[in-house]
This record gives C-alpha cells, structure tokens and sequence, in this order.
C-alpha cells in the first residue's frame, strides 16, 4: 500500500511541477492562438498576407451588425489585424497575458454582439483558455519567461 501512495505522490508532485504547468499553457496558448489564427487567415485574400477580402467587409457591414461605436470599414480591418498579431503573440510567449486580454476582448464582444448563442458551445472555451493565460501567464516554454529570468540575472 505505501508503494502505490509513494507512486501516487511522485505523479502528483510531477503534475504540479512547473514543467508540466508550462507544457500545459503552452497547449492552452497554442490551442487559442489557432483558433483566432484560423479566423484571421479566413478574413483575408488568398495570397495575401493581411489584405482584408471583400467578404469579410460585406460580413461585417451586414451581418456583424450589432457592435456598437464601431464602422464596418474600422471593425473589419481591426478585428483582422488583431486575429493575426495576438496569436502569433501567444504562439511565442511574448506578451502573453495583454494578448490573451485582447483575446477575451473579441471573444466577449462576439458572445455579446454577434453570435448571442454561442456561449455553451464555443466562447465558454475560448474565455475558459483566456482566463487561465492571463492569471497564470506563459509558463517555462514562452519568450515571457526567458526575458523574466534574463531581467533577474
């Protein structure tokens, strides 16, 4: 019996390791850096890099209608640039809990304004990654951390 508590405390001491913790919020910060990447790539012409498509001007001007103080000629190339530079942003580690703050930013004002009924299936998730990126941070594997223990040194 006291081998397996024995094994049971090296795996938990290991789970909570700060490895472990930073192999976790590197898949939470890849896995929401892709999804917004994903949607960024979506809003642009083919082959190109950041030249917003005139599918994504019509689908702001007529169908993301419901975000307040905000033209669809402004929203569109915004959202764009900010679905391409915070992912890229969390996919590194650098700046991490400002670009997953601008990502729960987007994610509320498209649960709030846009898609209303997608909270249970999808911006639950996304706020769940968020939350957990901006009260942990990076972790070890991240740009974050090497400039932290680089400015300690």
């Amino acid at each position: 019996m006291s081998s397996v508590i024995s094994l049971y405390n090296r795996l938990a001491s290991f789970l909570a390791s700060r490895w472990f913790e930073g192999l976790a919020l590197l898949f939470t910060r890849i896995a929401l850096a892709g999804i917004f990447w994903r949607s960024g790539r979506s809003k642009v012409e083919e082959g190109t890099w950041l030249q917003v498509s005139e599918a994504t001007g019509f689908l702001f001007e007529y169908e993301y209608t419901g975000v307040p103080l905000l033209s669809p000629q402004v929203a569109a190339p915004m959202a764009t640039y900010a679905e391409h530079l915070f992912p890229i942003l969390l996919a590194l580690g650098l700046a991490t809990r400002f670009s997953a703050a601008a990502l729960l930013g987007m994610t509320l004002v498209i649960q709030l304004f846009v898609y209303r009924d997608a909270w249970w299936s999808v911006h639950i998730l996304w706020t769940a990654m968020a939350l957990v990126l901006i009260s942990r941070s990076a972790g070890v594997f991240s740009l974050d951390a090497a400039i932290a223990a680089r400015t300690r040194a």
